[in-house]
Parts: C-alpha cells; structure tokens; sequence
C-alpha cells in the first residue's frame, strides 16, 4: 500500500506550552500528539544557564543517546551513542568544554549522562548553544525521559517511554524541533 506517510510530512516537531501550566507541554509531530514536561520556570527567549526554563526556539536534533544496558530502541534513523559510565555533559560556561560531552574524571560542574533515575536511558541532543557556543547562553537542553507525574525539567523536553518509542521511528538527524512559548 503506497501513500505519504503524514508523520514524515515536514519532518518537524512541535512543542505548545500547556495553557494551564507553563512548565507542561505537548510535543506533535504531524498527527502525533503526546504529553510532555517542560523547564521548571515555563519557557523563555532569553535562556540563560540554571534559569530552569526551557528555550523558545527551533533547534536541529542532532544525536541521541541511550542505555544500551536497560533498554532497546525501536527502529529509527537517528544516530545513538550508547552511554558508559564514565560520560559527562559539561554545563560550566567558564570551562572551554562548555555544553559538550566529557569523561571523568572531570571536576568542573556537569551532567552524569549514566543516571540511576532513568531520565537519560534515550536522550536526544538538541543544538540549543552546541554548534555555536556562548557562555551562560544555556546547556545541556535534551529531549529526555519524564519523571514520575511529570515533574518540570531543569529547562528541558521530556516525554514517557512509552512515547518516546513512539516519536523516535519519525526522527532522524536534522529534524527541527520548534519551541512555542
């Protein structure tokens, strides 16, 4: 059976801010629509770094991440590194490895990649200050896994499992993820 797959249509995903809870959302991408949890300051277009808010912006997906070792991903054209225990994600804006990955050991502020809690088991980078830094512009805005009753994020999007293995066969690299406040 042929015909345009309208999940593929445009290739973007969108995320509205919740009208009656500014640090709730919803994440579509064509007639997708999925619950989601945002930054705990609501969003904004002035982000800077640990104001808790998401951005109002489009930023290009660029990779995930995964823990291999907890679960599997479903099919999908987006590239994944696995996480190992000694991966960071450095959020110091004095340090030059600013808003990219590093190992430990790393003294400078960070992001444990390898989380008990299950929030990064699937991680998508979003090119929110990565291609082109500037310090205290913010870092470390993934597209992750929700906390239970959707607790706000530290300026994050993120979505259940369950939805996230329904949004990631339609992402590939490139796909534009637009922020409305």
């Amino acid at each position: 059976m042929g015909g345009i797959n309208p999940l593929r249509k445009g290739n973007a995903l969108v995320v509205r801010t919740a009208p009656s809870n500014r640090a709730r959302g919803f994440v579509s991408i064509g007639p997708l629509t999925v619950p989601a949890a945002l930054g705990r300051s609501g969003t904004t277009a002035r982000k800077r770094e640990g104001d808790g808010a998401t951005p109002i912006a489009t930023m290009r997906l660029l990779y995930g991440f995964v823990r291999g070792d907890r679960l599997r991903l479903p099919p999908t054209a987006l590239p994944f590194r696995r996480i190992r225990k000694d991966m960071l994600w450095c959020d110091d804006p004095g340090h030059p490895s600013y808003n990219r990955p590093v190992r430990i050991p790393f003294v400078p502020s960070h992001e444990v990649l390898s989380r008990t809690d299950g929030l990064y088991d699937i991680c998508l980078v979003l090119d929110w200050n990565v291609t082109e830094r500037r310090r205290n512009r913010g870092s470390a805005i993934f597209f992750h896994l929700i906390r239970p009753g959707y607790e706000p994020t530290a300026g994050c999007i993120a979505v259940s499992l369950r939805d996230m293995r329904r949004l990631l066969p339609h992402l590939r690299s490139g796909t534009m993820v637009t922020v409305i406040g």
